[in-house]
């Protein structure tokens, strides 16, 4: 006999609790798992392919791994140190950009910055916080983010964890399933694959597009001669499975710099411009259709929402949490709703569709179906 509603709910409560104290006492310990799963659960479908074409298993996941290693040494020779240099220079050069913008400001608009106009006050107050913490705020982003992207998570225990995660995840799946409560196993199946294909189409799709439109937005910066082009365009390319919000932050950054630096060359502003409309363009009429196909459900508010309440709450770890829960409480949810429909509380005891009467027109309560 399965157990009662109210005791299968005080058990599926104590596991989510526990999983919530994890996270949250156990946040740097846990997170090069928590990265390795996730790589491990990108690269499970190419390893998936590899074994179709007559690889074993491991043979697979050893070429796979080979191909990381390569492209990670690569990055780590070409890109990251441009990355880390271009993005001190800009945070040092914060303070010299943020006095340029005051004096157009003043000289353009003198009737608003007069001596003691409130936005002035402000604008200097602001000029003088940047000046005296520029140099914390860099040495702050440095230490935090060697604290949770520490050296040896980067280089040994992530892509270990990835490795043997990989090589056994078929394995480890099925185990799984065949530890489902036999009474709701059915359930949770349907409920499983729909996250999965969420993720699939989210996390896999609109990862590739972020990569894509960053490296796109970063080479493109650097050839139209942008300074600081690299980490803009890579930060652009990185924030972009929030609609609009990687091409508004970029953009913004991009033109307000070019705006400073290409002052009457209305040519260079307009290429910095063109990029970004030409970014977006493709974004989302190629790439977001072929690559993450159609609605998954994720709203961008309900993303924001996500990725700040984990964010405040279990930090770096709960970023990397919350678009993955975001997409499985969204799927949780729309599969009880869906039981909901089909049950009595909605449909009434006859099982008919409700029928509703617009205002105003005089019609019987059956006459208008929704």
């Amino acid at each position: 006999m399965a157990l009662p509603v109210r005791e299968q709910a005080k058990y599926w409560g104590i596991a989510t609790a526990i999983l919530l104290a994890a996270l949250w006492y156990l946040g740097d310990v846990i997170l090069p798992f928590v990265l390795g799963g996730a790589i491990a659960y990108m690269l499970d479908p190419v390893a998936d392919r590899l074994e179709r074409l007559g690889l074993s298993r491991v043979v697979a996941v050893s070429l796979i791994a080979l191909v990381a290693i390569l492209v990670f040494v690569l990055l780590i020779l070409l890109v990251i140190p441009l990355l880390i240099q271009q993005a001190a220079q800009l945070i040092e050069t914060a303070p010299q950009l943020f006095n340029r913008l005051q004096g157009w400001l003043t000289t353009r608009f003198p009737e608003i910055l007069d001596a003691d106009s409130t936005i002035r006050v402000q604008l200097l107050k602001i000029g003088e916080a940047i000046q005296e913490r520029g140099g914390e705020l860099l040495q702050g982003l440095l230490t935090s983010a060697m604290s949770l992207l520490n050296l040896i998570v980067l280089l040994v225990v992530a892509p270990v964890v990835a490795f043997y995660l990989l090589l056994d995840w078929d394995r480890m799946t099925s185990r799984i399933d065949e530890l489902l409560p036999r009474d709701h196993a059915p359930a949770i199946r349907v409920i499983m694959a729909d996250i999965d294909r969420t993720l699939a189409s989210f996390i896999r799709g609109q990862g590739l597009v972020c990569l894509i439109l960053g490296t796109f937005y970063a080479g493109a910066l650097m050839i139209a001669g942008l300074n600081f082009g690299l980490v803009i365009g890579f930060t652009a390319g990185m924030i972009s499975f929030i609609p609009y919000v990687g091409t508004l932050v970029g953009g913004t950054l991009a033109i307000g710099l070019a705006l400073f630096q290409f002052w009457g060359d209305w040519l260079h502003i307009g290429a910095v411009v063109g990029i970004f409309v030409f970014g977006q363009f493709v974004e989302g009429n190629f790439l977001s259709p072929k690559l993450v196909g159609g609605s998954v459900g994720l709203h961008p508010v309900w993303l924001i929402f996500a990725l700040s309440v984990f964010g405040s709450l279990f930090g770096f770890v709960g970023m990397l949490v919350a678009v993955p829960v975001a997409a499985i409480i969204g799927v949780v949810i729309r599969f009880f709703i869906g039981r909901y429909k089909h049950g009595l509380l909605y449909r009434g005891s006859s099982g008919d569709p409700i029928r509703v009467v617009p205002v105003g027109t005089g019609q019987d309560a059956s006459s208008t179906d929704v």
